[in-house]
Order: structure tokens, then sequence, then C-alpha cells
């Protein structure tokens, strides 16, 4: 797609979800190389970027992990109703030796002897759907929901989550520390775990378990051209082909 100049040399401002630090890092240099516009990419759990920008904190665009914290955005007439830009689904990231398929999953997931870490709900979606995938859990096996959420430790997406050493992933650094016997994450999270410890296992939900995720994409009223430019970015051939490559589905 052709991208237009910008307008100034100010800096574009984009915050968006931790899990995009890959896919928008790449097409955020594509943009920048393209459009001639600087921009500055800012990463974090969905919920403490939403209550950054409602403390008045200046961005253009804010790419979610959900729908809900860009609609909460929206409601308050100064940002853009969110459109669902790629998604991901959630799976579990288990450590070596653990033996674990689809089929045994829920099994692993309830051995008291067994950890399991999550991100934290209501600061990060992806600790939400987590929970939903506990719901799941109770309707598929009556009181399994109960217990998986009293076990559940939520070891990222707060702001006092303890950070790993520079240079290493997040979910790499839990399970290499282990802080987590199964972490319930995204699969584009647990595809970049693996590339950095290969002993890891990748293992989907049994389909009844199975939790999607939609990512909502608002940019704020007044930003102007360039944001709009952004924005159309990330649905371009360029940025479909990124999604893929790191493990999303793309919308």
């Amino acid at each position: 797609m052709t991208i237009q100049p910008p307008t100034s040399n100010a800096h574009l401002k984009v915050l968006a979800a931790g899990s995009l630090r890959e896919v928008l890092t790449a097409v955020t240099q594509h943009f920048g190389q393209e459009a001639g516009q600087p921009v500055a990419l800012e990463f974090g759990a969905s919920g403490i970027l939403r209550q950054r920008i409602e403390q008045g904190e200046p961005a253009d665009v804010f790419v979610s992990a959900d729908l809900a914290h860009p609609q909460r955005l929206a409601n308050g007439g100064c940002w853009t109703a969110p459109r669902t830009v790629v998604r991901n689904r959630l799976c579990a990231l288990v450590r070596p030796g653990l033996v674990t398929t689809p089929r045994s999953l829920l099994d692993a997931l309830l051995d008291p002897a067994v950890r399991v870490g999550t991100s934290t709900p209501g600061f990060d979606p992806s600790g939400d759907y987590a929970w939903a995938m506990f719901e799941r859990a109770d309707a598929w096996r009556p009181g399994s929901g109960e217990r998986l959420r009293a076990k559940a430790l939520p070891l990222t997406g707060n702001p006092d989550s303890p950070r790993p050493p520079a240079g290493c992933g997040t979910y790499a650094w839990i399970m290499q520390e282990g802080q987590a016997d199964v972490f319930l994450t995204y699969y584009s999270n647990a595809l970049a775990a693996r590339a950095e410890w290969p002993d890891l296992q990748v293992v989907a939900l049994p389909e009844p378990l199975q939790v999607g995720a939609a990512y909502g994409l608002t940019t704020r009223r007044d930003a102007g051209v360039a944001a709009q430019a952004f924005a159309k970015v990330l649905e371009s051939p360029y940025a479909q082909t990124q999604w893929a490559r790191h493990g999303f589905d793309v919308a």
C-alpha cells in the first residue's frame, strides 16, 4: 500500500499490548521507513496502558489484547470505536518433563503438585482469558473452575510483577526460573518462549476449553492523518504476513 508522508516531524505515540512487542516493532519499522514518520512505541499490560491514557498520558494509537479496554476509552468520546485488527488464542506453555497432551491437560492443571501460572486478571486480558477458560472448565467438569481459580498464580501483568533480566523473554524466563509448571498464555507468546528454550512444550487447549483473543485498535479522534495511516498499515499485506509469522490469527 502507498503510505502518505507525515504532515509533521512530531512522534506518533503508540501504546500496545506487551504480546505485540516483536511483531509491532517490525511493522513500526516498516511504517517509519515507508512514511518517514517517527513513532514512539511503548508496550505493557493493556489494562495498565488504558489507565495511563485515562490519567492524561498523551497517546495517538492504542492496540489492546482485548476490545473492552479500548471500548472504555471510546465510551469517553475522545477515541474511536475499536475494531478487531488481529486474533490470538490461549494455550498452555509446559515445562520440560511434564508430559501433557490436549486430552490430558485439564488433569494436569488440576493436579495439586502442578503450579499453574497466569497473567493478572483486570490488568492484563491474558489473565481474563485464563479465567474465561476456568469457567469453561467448570461447564465441562463441574467444580474444576473453582479449583483452578484457587491455585492460579498471577505471575505477570501486574504493575508489581517481577521483570526478567534484559534480553530475556518474560515467559521463557518464568519457566526457566521454575515459577510455574504450566503457564496459560497466548500462542504467540508460547512460540516466542519456545524459541528461547526449545525444550518447552506448547500444548493446545482441548476444544471445550478453547478461548480466543481479539485485539482491539483505537485511535484518538484528533490524532491526525499519521495515526490513521499507522492504523491502516496494521491491516496491510505486510502486517498480515508478520502477524502470521509470529503466531497470530489474522482477523
